[in-house]
């Protein structure tokens, strides 16, 4: 889990939103507003916009964003977030405390578990790429 969370508001643009996620070379902010989570934006959801054609310099991201995204609690097993993802098709699970979104977990935190738990796959070669 990152507890170092990029947040957005709703008002922000795609493009703004995009160039956060770059700089910090994550694959999902969460959307808030006046402190609450109101959504959640991922790669995904801008290559829709993208595809859509719209101008990101213009777009807000409460039209984009994924409303009310399912939450988990901090005491969620990373096997439980992993299950969650896999089901639903996520990439990425907000973690809160009560109201107060803490961490995220995305599938990259779960596959370096499994490397964790099996070290024998854990492979120090050259890097190829993927």
């Amino acid at each position: 889990m990152s507890r170092d969370l990029l947040t957005i508001a709703p008002e922000d643009t795609l493009g703004e939103a995009a160039e956060k996620m770059a700089g910090r070379n994550v694959g999902a902010a969460l959307v808030m507003d006046a402190g609450r989570l109101v959504g959640i934006l991922t790669e995904r959801d801008l290559l829709a916009a993208v595809a859509a054609r719209v101008q990101t310099s213009e777009a807000p991201v409460r039209e984009w964003m994924t409303e009310s995204p399912l939450t988990v609690p901090e005491a969620t097993s990373i096997e439980r977030a992993a299950s969650i993802m896999v089901t639903r098709g996520f990439r990425h699970l907000p973690i809160v405390d009560g109201e107060r979104s803490i961490g995220i977990v995305s599938l990259r935190d779960v596959v370096r578990s499994v490397v964790r738990v099996y070290p024998e796959y854990e492979d120090d070669a050259e890097d190829d790429g993927e």
